[in-house]
Parts: structure tokens; C-alpha cells; sequence
């Protein structure tokens, strides 16, 4: 089994679920008592909030990369950015480390791909909503169209994410907000929706939507485990 790194802690709520669905799904591929062969290296998400709301993007690049570069010092053969918005400075990250990464988009973009989805919507933080990095990338890799929520939608998206989720706060009302902006989202020709922030899926699910949704999240850490077993003999 291949050593995986994993970048978290961005929030650390989601990094749990990251831990938990990768050591299930090994567990489910291999049996017995195998659990993930993982190292993790948690960041303080406070720092990392700052610097994206003052768009200092350089210096959260510098400090995950050398948290990345920890992660190789420490026997990691792949990276997986265990948040969508951070996905933004992958490329340093990469660069720096020389791990390989396992991209939270191709992934999505992968699934996307196998089910024939041509249009769908993406629910995330504003700066993964709004900005080009994410969005970009599905459209050149895998021929997608991207639609978002609109303005006002979208900041409340992103208030709900970094003021509820990221805080373990799970509001019932928040939950039918994002159920709503689900089926806006269909209503505009999306045949799907990217939950592309890694808490999203704690609030939205397909038990209170009918809207298919694709949670990065779980996307993530299965393609995580197909990686780690790829040699597995």
C-alpha cells in the first residue's frame, strides 16, 4: 500500500471525514484489520482564513508548501489538498514538495465524465465559486459547463461555510437554504451539483434533495484509496 499524505485541517471538521471514508474504504477493499496507510498534517485554519480574505495567496502557497514538503520528509509518495479553495495554490505546492497530487477537480471532473454530465452547477466558497482555478480547470480537462449561484446565493453559500460548517454548527434552516440553491441550480440546466467545498456535504445530501449531487469530499477520498491500492499485491 502506497503512503498518502494529506494536507488538512482546512477545516479540520472535513479533514475527519477525509480520515474516516479513507479508512473505510480500504477497510471495504482489503478486510480484516488493514486501515490507511496515511501521514497528516494538520494546519491551524484561522491563519489560513486570513490570508484568503486579505487575498494573500503567496504566503498560504509558501506555508502549505512546506507543510506539503513535511509530508515527503516524512515518507509521503502522493498529496491529497484536502479542501477545494486551496486548490488554488496547488501548483506551488506541488512544485515544491514534488508529490504527486491527486487533483480534487480531475477527480470530480473523472465522475462527471462517467456519467455523461454535460452542465452542472457548483456550490463552494465564493473564491472557488467566483474565481477561475476550479472552474477553469473542468471546463479545458473535461468539457463541462459551470454554472454557479448567483450573487446573493453565493455569499450566503459562503457565510454558511466558513460560520456554521467550518465550526461544526449544523442548522436545519442552512440545510433547506442549500437544498434551495440545489434546485435553482437545476432549474437553470444543471444535471447535477458539485458540492466543491469539503463541508458542504455535512448539511446537503441526497436526503433532503433530488437534485444529484457529487460531494467532492466523498469523491476525493475514494479515488484516494483506488491510489493507495494500485500496487497493493
Amino acid at each position: 500500500m502506497k503512503c498518502l499524505g494529506i494536507l488538512g485541517g482546512m477545516s479540520w471538521e472535513s479533514t475527519a471525514l477525509y480520515y474516516r471514508l479513507i479508512n473505510d474504504g480500504v477497510k471495504a477493499q482489503l478486510g480484516g484489520l488493514h486501515s490507511a496507510n496515511l501521514l497528516l498534517r494538520s494546519v491551524d485554519f484561522q491563519q489560513i482564513e486570513t490570508w484568503q480574505a486579505a487575498g494573500d495567496w503567496q504566503a498560504a502557497e509558501r506555508y502549505l508548501a512546506q507543510c506539503a514538503q513535511q509530508l515527503k520528509q516524512g515518507g509521503a509518495q502522493g498529496l491529497v489538498i484536502a479542501t477545494n479553495t486551496m486548490h488554488k495554490v496547488a501548483d506551488g505546492i506541488v512544485q515544491a514538495s514534488g508529490l504527486e497530487l491527486l487533483h480534487i477537480a480531475d477527480c470530480t471532473g473523472q465522475i462527471l465524465k462517467q456519467r455523461g454530465i454535460q452542465r452542472v452547477g457548483l456550490m463552494a466558497t465564493a473564491f472557488t465559486m467566483e474565481q477561475e482555478f476550479y472552474k477553469q480547470r473542468l471546463i479545458d480537462k473535461f468539457g463541462v459547463d459551470v454554472i454557479i449561484p448567483d450573487d446573493q446565493e453565493r455569499k450566503q453559500v459562503h457565510s454558511i461555510i466558513y460560520n456554521e460548517l467550518c465550526l461544526g454548527d449544523i442548522k436545519a434552516s442552512s440545510a433547506q437554504f442549500y437544498a434551495n440553491v440545489a434546485e435553482s441550480l437545476s432549474k437553470n440546466g444543471a444535471e447535477a451539483v458539485i458540492l466543491g467545498c469539503t463541508e458542504i456535504g455535512m448539511l446537503l445530501t441526497q436526503a433532503v434533495t433530488d437534485v444529484p449531487l457529487i460531494d467532492t469530499t466523498v469523491v476525493h477520498a475514494q479515488h484516494a484509496v483506488s491510489w493507495m491500492l494500485s500496487n497493493h499485491c
